[in-house]
């Protein structure tokens, strides 16, 4: 990625390792998801890991008309690695603010689903000659600084595909409904436990990104199929847990299309097994 790296150093020292932004790492972080001293975190061990994944493993977020939200996101991922975000047809500020907030922004135009807007970013981190990517939602549904729990589980397991499992007892009781039925039926689907199929927060390695460019799927069903495809060509798959976070953002999923195209790929994916 033809990303730009000024060298900044955490608050205490004037050393530093490059960082993707003209803002300081400890103004980078959002406050959403920090405390207020500094001492939460163990910056030696951050620049480190930042160090060691520069170049090797990327942020893709796809993002649709999130101009209030964006920034946070961007910025906390940043903390870790290079973000790339896709802008999928956006018609408000997400590209300039994307842009302002430190990340490479690709356009996506006109809309094209989630789906699409994955695989534009995959294809870009192929051509860059990444070795995986980490995804993230653009709504703030997703913690940043859980990204070195993928880390972590990339570097000692070399997965293919990690997700990040959420607290279905944490959520809203029609989007619990919804997940806790779509995890029973894509698990029978499938023919073995898959204990969150939905969530949007991953690590994909390299060789899965190109199994997965094939599909044909635009929408959050790329997703699923996502797991599929792990399956079928005999990739590993690993869970960590993440933060389940609802504070009323406003979701682009259409319930009864989304429903519908849920149920196509259970009964595609039974019929494939």
């Amino acid at each position: 990625m033809h990303l730009k790296y000024e060298r900044f150093a955490r608050p205490d020292s004037s050393e530093g390792l490059p960082l993707p932004s003209h803002i300081p790492i400890h103004k980078r972080i959002p406050q959403t998801f920090r405390n207020r001293s500094d001492n939460l975190y163990d910056w030696d061990k951050i620049n480190s890991m930042y160090s060691r994944n520069l170049g090797k493993i990327i942020v893709i977020i796809p993002a649709y008309n999130e101009d209030s939200r964006i920034a946070n996101v961007v910025m906390g991922s940043m903390t870790y690695l290079p973000v790339l975000v896709i802008d999928d047809g956006s018609t408000d500020e997400t590209v300039q603010i994307s842009r302002s907030s430190g990340a490479e922004v690709l356009l996506q135009a006109p809309n094209q689903g989630k789906g699409a807007a994955l695989q534009a970013g995959f294809k870009r981190a192929l051509d860059e000659g990444v070795e995986a990517v980490i995804t993230l939602d653009a709504d703030g549904q997703h913690d940043p600084n859980e990204i070195p729990k993928f880390l972590n589980t990339y570097y000692a397991k070399r997965t293919d595909l990690i997700i990040g499992m959420r607290d279905f007892s944490q959520m809203p009781l029609i989007r619990r409904l919804a997940n806790t039925l779509g995890t029973i039926s894509f698990s029978w689907a499938l023919g073995q436990n898959i204990p969150d199929n939905q969530s949007g927060y991953r690590l994909i390695s390299r060789r899965l990104m190109n199994a997965v460019l094939k599909s044909e799927e635009s929408g959050f069903e790329f997703e699923v199929e996502m797991i599929k495809i792990c399956v079928q060509r005999g990739f590993t798959m690993d869970w960590v847990p993440i933060s389940t976070i609802y504070a009323g953002e406003k979701s682009h999923v259409h319930p009864l299309k989304h429903l519908l195209e849920f149920l196509r790929i259970v009964l595609q994916t039974r019929r494939d097994g």
